[in-house]
């Protein structure tokens, strides 16, 4: 079985060919474009790079394409990628402007131009269906809860690849079939002590998530991909109280104030450098002193979250660094975890140097395991758009 995923963006358009023999997947080839202004084309491109690379012979050799879709609002999980899909995508826009209209036009393009080609949508918000329900809920009157203002949570394959790798690491492969088969099987109990994981998907944007025997419990992304840790160019965590504030003092438009607290926001604001990290790692070594409280607020965001999720479960039996800050800037580790010898993490600098290579960075008789675990959401994808298309045959 071939399965393509498609990794879309306003003007990109990545993707990845896994071959499936049995249950084993293998990527077999992956390319992009940037500066996409059609996608038609490159859906054509992408195909014919595919065949010249002699990985597939023709469109009938593809199975299905997976989506790494973002938003849909009430609808989640895996599931088929009909005009449906399209419409919620499109119908939650404003919650997710950055990523849903590029994901609605990109799956309408593959259903016009490869309409026998199956298509799936595996939404970032899945991981989190099973959050207690006051995990979930924001204290908010019962008319915008039954309206959909509640925490959703965001990067659900990459927490889900993190905390099922981490799992198998620790040598729990009972709790990491938990995480592997949670979309069709939902949770089921394990036995033994909890099994209790912190990861941190850090990069463009971030975010922290709690997973207790392979289930996720609590996530610091809410109702949007703008909340929680300060992110690239978006606010992340902001008192509501804030926003007329600013028009009253400012005379901004709610527009205005939401433009620019989607696109003049999060680092970029704080270091007023960059809204990429190594630049702003290079600002703060030059002396800019905005860069470094960018970087101070950012670790301190991180260990907000780290620390309510620590206690809330009573312990952590491995944090994990995963994405592309999380795997590659031993700065930022290495500040995450200072100070964390009495809750048993003795961080080794020099596995911590060896980023991004899968790599346990703590030392022996360190109770609490820190992983470096690289993101592998496009693995996830295909894997569970396999998983409905055999369940689809299946129950046919």
């Amino acid at each position: 079985m071939n399965i393509l995923v498609a990794n879309l963006g306003s003007t990109s358009f990545k993707y990845r060919l896994f071959h499936f023999d049995g249950n084993q997947a293998t990527a077999v080839a992956k390319g992009g474009y940037e500066r996409v202004t059609d996608y038609g084309k490159a859906i054509d491109d992408c195909l014919a790079a595919l065949r010249a690379g002699g990985h597939l012979n023709s469109v009938a050799d593809l199975d299905a394409v997976g989506f790494k879709t973002v938003f849909g609002g009430a609808l989640t999980g895996c599931v088929e990628a009909d005009e449906s899909v399209e419409a919620a995508l499109l119908a939650t826009a404003d919650l997710a402007p950055a990523h849903n209209p590029p994901y609605a036009a990109g799956i309408r393009q593959f259903r016009e131009k490869l309409p026998s080609v199956r298509r799936v949508a595996l939404f970032e918000t899945a991981f989190y269906q099973w959050l207690p329900e006051h995990a979930h809920r924001y204290a908010v009157p019962e008319a915008w809860y039954q309206a959909g203002v509640r925490r959703y949570g965001f990067h659900g394959a990459s927490h889900k690849f993190a905390a099922e790798r981490a799992a198998e690491l620790l040598g729990r492969a009972e709790v990491a079939e938990v995480t592997r088969n949670l979309y069709q099987a939902g949770p089921s109990a394990v036995s033994g002590a909890p099994l209790r994981i912190i990861t941190c998907h850090l990069g463009g944007s971030s975010s922290v998530t709690a997973v207790c025997n392979g289930v996720s419990i609590g996530t610091s992304m809410g109702l949007s991909p703008q909340s929680g840790l300060p992110q690239n160019n978006r606010v992340g965590e902001l008192d509501s109280a804030a926003i007329p504030f600013i028009h009253r003092k400012l005379g901004l438009s709610i527009a205005e104030i939401e433009r620019q607290l989607t696109k003049e926001s999060g680092l970029l604001a704080l270091s007023g450098v960059s809204n990429d990290v190594r630049d702003i790692h290079a600002a703060a070594k030059a002396g800019n002193p905005r860069a470094v409280v960018a970087l101070d607020a950012f670790v301190h965001s991180i260990r907000h979250w780290v620390g309510a999720f620590w206690f809330q479960m009573g312990g952590c039996d491995a944090l994990v660094f995963t994405a592309g800050i999380g795997e590659n800037d031993t700065f930022i580790r290495e500040s995450v975890c200072a100070g964390l010898g009495g809750m048993g993490v003795t961080l080794d600098s020099a596995r911590n140097a060896l980023s991004p290579i899968e790599t346990d960075l703590t030392c022996a008789g360190s109770s609490t395991k820190v992983f470096i675990i690289p993101a592998n959401e496009e693995l996830v994808v295909a894997r569970e758009t396999r998983r409905l298309l055999l369940a689809k045959s299946s129950a046919a």
